[in-house]
């Protein structure tokens, strides 16, 4: 993984025994991926795979509806 460290490249490599990663195919020249969906591509997750569960967020009591 080459990645832009704010004064140059910084280069990431780790070498598997077996099995593949599962990366995100490319739409364009590059896929952005957040930090979150890196773990879990190098802990040998499949991020399309995974599915965020519902949190728990404080009611705004400027909003009526979110009380």
């Amino acid at each position: 993984m080459l990645a832009w460290a704010g004064d140059g490249f910084a280069l990431y490599l780790r070498r598997l025994e077996r099995g593949t990663f599962a990366f995100p195919a490319a739409g364009g020249v590059g896929v952005v991926v957040t930090p979150a969906q890196l773990a879990m591509i190098l802990g040998g997750l499949d991020p399309a795979a995974a599915r965020s569960r519902k949190r728990y967020a404080r009611p705004d009591p400027a909003n009526p509806r979110t009380v």
